[in-house]
């Protein structure tokens, strides 16, 4: 579980503000999460990721004086591209960020609740399904799903997941997904903060792609 507390997110003050520098250094390494998946397939979300960071990253060092907080970029490009805006620079790559890191928080919380096959404990294909069809599939279309689905049949047991998290460390499943819980205190509470931002901004989008 190592990949996951070494690197957990920080606390949101009051107002949840998210601090844009610490909010890069934190999800800097979500991209290794889908490592641990072990497919191959799964590579796709994660240079999706990967992309949208770089991008975000891109405009922060523009001025980090001036983007503080993640608010502070997606305003800044409201004023400066209005015709365009919301799809546009690091606010449409933020909005796909958040997708891709709702899926992840879904996927760990459906695990830290028990949710799991009945007839195959050892598998995840529940738990990633249910993170696809509430984070991502609406917004992909026909082909995209069907990569999805292949990816699906590809995923790892649960075991050899939670395994790869820990870092290859042989550690008990409880205290793995205690330390999931823990893990997913900061990181749900960031991932909402962003979704209420968008919403409250009127910066959501809604297409396939």
């Amino acid at each position: 579980m190592a990949l996951l507390l070494d690197n957990q997110f920080k606390d949101l003050p009051p107002d949840k503000a998210i601090d844009t520098k610490l909010f890069l250094e934190a999800v800097s390494h979500i991209p290794q999460f889908f490592d641990c998946l072990g497919s191959n397939v799964f590579s796709v979300i994660k240079s999706d990721i990967n992309g949208n960071i770089m991008k975000i990253r891109a405009v922060y060092m523009k001025d980090p004086a001036k983007y503080v907080t993640l608010q502070d970029i997606v305003e800044a490009e409201r004023e400066a591209h209005a015709a365009e805006w919301p799809k546009v620079g690091a606010t449409l790559a933020l909005m796909w960020l958040k997708r891709g890191l709702r899926f992840i928080q879904i996927l760990l919380q459906s695990l830290a609740d028990g949710e799991r096959e009945e007839n195959n404990p050892n598998l995840i294909r529940v738990n990633i399904t249910r993170a696809y069809e509430q984070a991502l599939k609406r917004y992909h279309g026909w082909i995209v799903q069907k990569i999805f689905h292949v990816a699906l049949h590809a995923a790892p047991y649960k075991s050899n997941f939670l395994k790869a998290l820990s870092k290859g460390e042989e550690v008990k499943e409880e205290d793995c997904l205690a330390n999931v819980r823990q893990f997913l205190v900061n990181y749900t509470a960031t991932v909402d903060a962003i979704y209420e931002m968008y919403t409250n901004l009127k910066a959501e989008l809604d297409y396939t792609v």
